[in-house]
């Protein structure tokens, strides 16, 4: 067997090899730790979106009996299509690396180039799963999905949608002798606020993603300062508040406190990639809305992946010309978007 007979085995066919590159662990990001996007596939490179306006309701008024009654309008369905954008990281196996590492016609050839497809495949798994948590925060803080650069808008969600974002709310967290009681009852105002905006749709808590300079001074504040301090958790005012711990600060969240029936946590991101909430900032989400935030999957464009429902990523491998080596090709096939973004909720720390 040459070195590069191997690749003609089943192990290295582009399903087997999709499948095997999705085993690989890695450590994903807040968002996408929390599942607050449903996972689809598809098995078209378009989808589309109905949404069924809800009839109109309205308090009837009284009317003559026997004559006309009042009217009402009839609510409307519309469409969107979608296509699904493409992401691809290509890369190259060569015969070289494993060269001096086998006997001829030697199977620990298939072995030898397993192992440097996963070590390769780690680095790429680790850029896609960076790539879904930027799309997938950049969804949550603007309703938008921008592409790497952070300038172009693959999709506008307020737009697609026809909604409007919701005007920030001044927290006031940077008053020095705020008013009495006043973050509970923006935190009772903002969950009245979600709620006539969900309108008969259900939930079951709510979500606050939070800056750095936002958390810091909602933790000190006088308010919750002296909540903690009048029942147990008053022993927590004498630790860290960041989990200092690695294993608790690489899971995306550097801290977190319950707080009037809101999950504050701080977001744990990059600046030198762009993965970050602005540091003056919050983003509020409704828990439990079915279908708020989703991710579709389409197929590849590979003759063998046609009309098949697509995976959440594919991994393929081409001969180099005089059989140097191997091509790889790695390909993602997403679109991250929320369904109903008038639901988020921007804060502000002044």
């Amino acid at each position: 067997m040459s070195v590069l007979d191997i690749f003609n085995q089943n192990a290295f066919h582009v399903v087997t090899m999709s499948q095997g590159l999705r085993d690989v662990k890695y450590k994903p990001g807040l968002v996408t730790r929390l599942g607050l996007f449903e996972k689809e596939s598809i098995d078209t490179t378009t989808f589309a979106i109905e949404i069924d306006e809800e009839e109109q309701m309205i308090v009837v008024r009284a009317s003559p009996r026997g004559g006309p009654g009042q009217t009402i309008g009839k609510g409307r369905r519309k469409m969107r299509m979608l296509p699904v954008p493409h992401f691809q990281i290509d890369d190259a196996v060569y015969a070289d690396e494993v060269q001096n590492v086998r006997n001829y016609g030697d199977e620990r050839a298939t072995e030898t180039f397993r192992g440097r497809m996963a070590k390769r495949a780690i680095a790429v798994r680790q850029s896609f799963a960076i790539t879904e948590e930027y799309h997938r925060l950049n969804v949550v803080i603007n309703g938008k999905m921008m592409d790497a650069d952070g300038v172009t808008e693959l999709f506008d969600f307020y737009d697609e949608f026809e909604e409007s974002p919701v005007a920030a709310v001044d927290w006031d967290l940077d008053n020095a002798t705020p008013t009495r009681g006043i973050l509970r009852q923006k935190s009772t105002d903002l969950v009245r606020s979600v709620g006539d905006s969900l309108g008969g749709l259900p939930f079951d808590g709510f979500l606050a993603l939070c800056g750095d300079a936002f958390f810091d001074d909602l933790v000190k504040h006088k308010e919750v300062y002296e909540t903690y301090l009048n029942y147990s958790a008053a022993a927590s005012l004498r630790n860290s508040v960041l989990n200092t711990n690695n294993g608790s600060a690489s899971s995306g969240a550097w801290a977190e406190i319950e707080l009037y029936g809101i999950r504050w946590v701080n977001y744990r991101g990059s600046a030198a990639l762009g993965i970050t909430i602005p540091t003056d900032e919050a983003r509020v989400v409704p828990l439990g809305v079915p279908g708020l935030f989703r991710s579709v999957y389409a197929p590849a464009d590979y003759i063998e992946t046609v009309n098949t429902m697509g995976l959440e990523m594919y991994a393929k491998m081409f001969r180099m010309d005089n059989d140097k080596g191997m091509k790889t090709e790695h390909q993602q096939n997403v679109v991250h978007y929320c369904t109903r973004p008038r639901l988020i909720r921007t804060l502000t720390r002044t």
